[in-house]
Parts: C-alpha cells; sequence; structure tokens
C-alpha cells in the first residue's frame, strides 16, 4: 500500500462532500466512491457479527440501497449526530434482518426433518450456533472494526515518515509477530535497531490513532433515524 497524503484517510474520515454528492442526485461516480470507501467497513463489520460471506454482501448490498434512500433525510453535523452512528443503525438493522432470516430458514429446515430423530438433533444443534440478534452487541463489534479502520489509517498515514527497512522490520516483529533475534537476523541490522525501530512507528501510531479517533468521539445526544 502507498502511503497517504496530506488529506484523512478516506477509509476513516467521513467527507461531507461526498455525502452532498450523493444527497444532490443520482451521481453514478459518487455511488462508487461511497461503496469504494465504506462498502470493506461494512462487510468486515457484518462477518464480525456473525454472518457467513454471501450474508455479508447482502448486508452491503442491502445497506447501500438504504443509504440511497435516506441520504436526503440526512443532514450532515458532527455535533448532532455523526455519520458514523447513522451508519452503524443503517447496518445493524440489515445485519439483524440476515440472522433471523438464518434462523426461519434453519427453523424450517428441522422442522421437515423432525421425523428423523437423528437429523432433528443435528437441525437443532445448528440452530443453537445461529446468534441471537437480541443478544448481540453490535454496537460493540462496530466499535471494534472501527477501530482498526482506524489502526489501518494510521499506519497508512505515518509509513511516508520511515524508510523502507523499518517499515519491514515494523512489519516482521509486529505484524508477523517475528522474535526481535530473528529479525535482526534476517535483515542484517542489530537488535537495538529492531526494538527503536518498533518502539518509533507504534508511537507514531499510536499518535495519529489518537487524533483521528478524537474526530469521531459521539456527541452525547444523537438523534436515531427510522426506518422506512
Amino acid at each position: 500500500m502507498t502511503a497517504m497524503m496530506s488529506d484523512e484517510p478516506s477509509s476513516i474520515r467521513t467527507r461531507p462532500s461526498l455525502l452532498g454528492r450523493l444527497q444532490a442526485g443520482d451521481d453514478a461516480q459518487s455511488w462508487e466512491e461511497f461503496y469504494r470507501i465504506y462498502g470493506k467497513l461494512v462487510r468486515d463489520f457484518a462477518l464480525q457479527a456473525g454472518l457467513s460471506a454471501t450474508e455479508a454482501d447482502e448486508v452491503v448490498q442491502e445497506t447501500v440501497i438504504a443509504t440511497s434512500r435516506h441520504l436526503p433525510e440526512y443532514h450532515y453535523d458532527p455535533k448532532k449526530c455523526r455519520f458514523k452512528t447513522w451508519l452503524l443503525n443503517q447496518t445493524s438493522w440489515r445485519i439483524k434482518d440476515q440472522l433471523k432470516k438464518r434462523r426461519r430458514q434453519l427453523s424450517f429446515i428441522q422442522a421437515s426433518a423432525s421425523r428423523q430423530a437423528d437429523d432433528e438433533t443435528s437441525g437443532t444443534a445448528t440452530i443453537n450456533r445461529v446468534p441471537d440478534p437480541a443478544a448481540l452487541d453490535l454496537e460493540t463489534v462496530f466499535e471494534t472494526q472501527w477501530q482498526r479502520s482506524l489502526y489501518a489509517g494510521a499506519l497508512e498515514r505515518v509509513k511516508g515518515k520511515f524508510s523502507l527497512k523499518q517499515l519491514q522490520i515494523f512489519d516482521l516483529v509486529v505484524t508477523q509477530e517475528w522474535p526481535a533475534a530473528d529479525v535482526a537476523k534476517s535483515l542484517g541490522v542489530s537488535l537495538a535497531n529492531v526494538y527503536v525501530t518498533r518502539h518509533r512507528i507504534s508511537a507514531a501510531i499510536k499518535k495519529e490513532t489518537r487524533r483521528l479517533e478524537s474526530q469521531f468521539e459521539r456527541a452525547a445526544q444523537c438523534e436515531r433515524d427510522g426506518r422506512a
């Protein structure tokens, strides 16, 4: 991945200009941009919530469609209601719909197989593995995914401040979890260099993450949009 320029990472920051273009009318280019920026976040969120890949794709599609319908009603005001929270609401509803749909399908399979004890037992076990929509803390799941996005965006932002060798050291020792001594031997650098590099890049990422995160602090009061 290439280093980001001066603008905030597009996968992290909600851009009012993009929301404005989407609200203005049928803009294919704006919708492609919206899908590129937020589609992966929505899909990863759905997967973390317990959906299959196919179900997660359905959530992305339905969320984008719902967003296209609701955006004309949405007014971008970070002091009142952040887009992050608004998108969480839209996506959570679609995830719960998919889980309820799965439970209905599995219940039908169980009923059809109830004449055979072994099939009935297997069906029941499967149903018990379906997450309960009411029990899922989707806000926590979304927050976890959002934090991962923050980290990825912060890492992308700080890459330009370090050399390729330093980034390689960091990737091996932090991301791939190699022992520091093995990294030093493999790359022909001192052990002290590995430790210093890890500390410097980690510190830079933490600083950038805090800066990005401060942009998304939730307002104490936030209106929730109703479903269409």
